[in-house]
C-alpha cells in the first residue's frame, strides 16, 4: 500500500481502538475517584490497568499486522509482571513510546509516565491519562523561578505524591532523565559532553527511588535506536516509513546506598547519586554508538 493509505489505516483503527477502550476506562476511573473503601480502589484500579493493557496489545497487533517495521528488542533479564520496575530511557521521539510498549506490554506493569500538564487537554488521551493516576507536571524555566521562587522544587513535591500512589499495585515508572526530547538545538545549547544525549536530571528519579526504592530493586536502562541520524516521527511510524526501531535493555541492581537518602538536603547522597547517573549516561552514549555502527553495517 502507498504510506498515505497505510497510516491512513492505522491511525484509523488506533482512533476506534481508542474509542472504544476509554469508556469503561473512565468508568473505572471515576469509580476509583468516588469509592471509599481502599480494597475496592485497589480493585478498580487494576481494571483500569487492564483496559489500557489490551488497548496497548491490540494496537502492537495493528502495528504488526500492518507496519513493515522491524521491532529488534533485546533484554538480558526475564521480566514479570508481578514486579515494579524504574525504568530510564533516552528520548528523541514520540515514537519512543510505542517502542517501549512494544517491548514491555503485559510482560511488566502497565506503564506510569511523567507527562507535561498540557496533555490532560488531549481529546481522549487526557482523561486516560488521568484514569491512569499518571502525574501532571509543569516545568518551570529559570526566569520563571527567579521572579518566583515559591515554585521551586513544586515538580519534586508533585513526583513524591504521585509515587505514594504507586505503592499500592506493581508500577513500572518510566523516566526520562533529559526531561525533554533531544534535538541537535537543544543539544547544542546545553553544550552536553555527551554525543547523542542531553544533560540528564537526577532530581526526579531520585524521588522515585526514595518513595519506592523498598519495592523496586530493579532498574531497567533502555536504549532506543533508529536507523537514520534523524529520529522518526509519528506519522512516518505509522505510515510504514520506519524500517527498524532497536530497543536494548540492560538490567541494572539499584546501588543499596541509593535506596535511602535525602536527595534535597544530604549533600553526600546527592553527590553519590549524581555520578551513578552520570555513570549510566556515559556507558549509554557509549551504547547508541554501538548500535549505531551495528545499524549501519547491516546490508
Amino acid at each position: 500500500m502507498p504510506h498515505w493509505l497505510t497510516g491512513s489505516l492505522t491511525c484509523l483503527l488506533i482512533l476506534l481502538n481508542t474509542l472504544i477502550g476509554i469508556g469503561p476506562m473512565l468508568v473505572f476511573g471515576l469509580l476509583k475517584a468516588l469509592i471509599p473503601n481502599a480494597d475496592l480502589r485497589r480493585g478498580c484500579s487494576k481494571a483500569v490497568m487492564w483496559v489500557a493493557e489490551t488497548w496497548a496489545e491490540i494496537n502492537k497487533r495493528i502495528f504488526h499486522l500492518l507496519l513493515p517495521t522491524q521491532w529488534d528488542v533485546r533484554c538480558d533479564t526475564t521480566l514479570a509482571s508481578e514486579q515494579s520496575y524504574l525504568v530510564i530511557s533516552n528520548h528523541q521521539t514520540w515514537v519512543d513510546i510505542p517502542a517501549l510498549v512494544n517491548a514491555f506490554n503485559r510482560k511488566t506493569p502497565y506503564f506510569k509516565f511523567f507527562l507535561k500538564r498540557a496533555l490532560i487537554w488531549v481529546p481522549f488521551l487526557g482523561l486516560a491519562f488521568w484514569a491512569l493516576d499518571y502525574p501532571f507536571m509543569k516545568r518551570y524555566s529559570k526566569a520563571h523561578l527567579a521572579k518566583h521562587p515559591e515554585d521551586q522544587g513544586k515538580d519534586l513535591e508533585i513526583t513524591r505524591r504521585a509515587c505514594e500512589k504507586f505503592q499500592q499495585l506493581p508500577v513500572t515508572v518510566v523516566n526520562y532523565l533529559e526531561g525533554t526530547r533531544f534535538t541537535p538545538g537543544k543539544h547544542r545549547q546545553q553544550q552536553s559532553p555527551f554525543r547523542y544525549l542531553l544533560k540528564p536530571k537526577a532530581g526526579g528519579i531520585a524521588f522515585v527511588v526514595a518513595a519506592l526504592g523498598a519495592q523496586m530493586r530493579s532498574v531497567l536502562d533502555v536504549t532506543i535506536v533508529y536507523p537514520d541520524e534523524r529520529p522518526p516521527g509519528f506519522w512516518q511510524l505509522v505510515s510504514g516509513q520506519v524500517t527498524r526501531i532497536t530497543v536494548d535493555i540492560r538490567c541494572r541492581t539499584l546501588p543499596t546506598q541509593l535506596i535511602d537518602g535525602d536527595y534535597s538536603l544530604d549533600l553526600e547522597y546527592r553527590n553519590q547519586f549524581q555520578q551513578w547517573v552520570s555513570q549510566l549516561w556515559i556507558e549509554k552514549d557509549q551504547r547508541i554508538a554501538a548500535l549505531r555502527r551495528e545499524l549501519a553495517e547491516r546490508p
